[in-house]
């Protein structure tokens, strides 16, 4: 069964679970475009059905649509980012404002193999966007957060959930020779941030960094690990489909920031289309933000116009 078909059958089962006032908080128009568009990695009212208000085989239904969504391991790094929410709600002092039933699943339209519909997993730190019109499918905005980044225990790292991220992006860093360092160096301090935020839409990739075509062979090598490290967060058969839209000789490699870990430090890789974000400053440089974007597809904008386009 391709991912198309799977997304289509497991979103099925989670609302054929759900009750009609249930259902009716789940399911959006799919032409609710501002709605669809919204989306937001931090605690904030949302809409949708979240996992707190469900009952345990309901959790199990959403938790599976998830996990059809994404790769087993970007599944567990979306789970155990999750798990995080009561060990910050401790750090903060207790108030409950951390919580993991705060995750919310909504539908925009309904799973069709016929009509095109979306959905969304969201809450602080996980947000998943897919759009599904057919056999074709859309999986950005896709963000993954982490705070705290590193969870330590004994003095050892018990948890590092976006670990890779930093790991390969800092392989490639120290890979590049002095000239190649000024040109990716765009900025000794890191943004608070990363530079999109939820913008609904990017009118423009930022400029800077070091190309592609001044990499040699080995350093390019690492520059496509590094863009795997988000493709592969979706399931084998979309991950294949995505390498081969991305331009790895279009691309740029950009930091900002210390190059010493445990400091404030940023990243980013860009293209004509393509953005990978990547930002480790806040609380001690030790709360991470990483999202993929694409800046033709972001929220299955060109399936849901050639939808139009060819039906209507």
């Amino acid at each position: 069964m391709t991912t198309d078909e799977a997304l289509t059958e497991a979103a099925r089962a989670f609302l054929d679970a759900l009750e009609p006032g249930q259902r009716a908080k789940a399911v959006l128009a799919v032409d609710d475009d501002t709605e669809r568009r919204r989306w937001q990695y931090w605690p904030a009212p949302r809409k949708g059905f979240p996992l707190g208000a469900m009952s345990g085989p309901q959790q199990h239904l959403a938790r599976r649509l998830l996990a059809t969504a994404l790769s087993a391991q970007a599944f567990v790094k979306a789970t155990s980012i999750v798990s995080l929410e009561p060990i910050l709600d401790e750090v903060e002092g207790g108030s409950g404002f951390r919580d993991p039933g705060l995750y919310f699943v909504t539908l925009f339209g309904e799973p069709s193999r016929d009509e095109p519909w979306s959905w969304r997993f969201e809450g602080h730190h996980v947000c998943v966007n897919q759009t599904v019109n057919a056999d074709a499918v859309t999986s950005t905005p896709l963000f993954l957060g982490s705070n705290p980044a590193t969870v330590w225990h004994d003095g050892r790292v018990v948890l590092r959930p976006l670990g890779e991220e930093e790991d390969v992006a800092r392989e490639l860093l120290a890979s590049l020779d002095d000239g190649q360092r000024a040109a990716a160096i765009v900025d000794r301090q890191a943004p608070d941030d990363i530079l999109t935020s939820n913008l609904p839409a990017l009118d423009a990739i930022p400029d800077g960094g070091l190309p592609a075509g001044r990499m040699g062979a080995e350093q390019v090598v690492l520059l496509e690990r590094l863009v795997d490290v988000y493709v592969s967060r979706l399931p084998s058969d979309l991950a294949a489909r995505e390498r081969d839209r991305v331009d790895l000789g279009h691309l740029a490699f950009a930091w900002a920031g210390s190059t010493q870990r445990g400091e404030r430090h940023y990243y980013r890789v860009s293209g004509r289309t393509f953005l990978i974000e990547y930002d480790n400053t806040q609380n001690d440089a030790n709360h991470v933000h990483a999202v993929w974007r694409d800046l033709e597809r972001d929220f299955g904008t060109d399936l849901l116009r050639e939808h139009v386009s060819r039906d209507h």
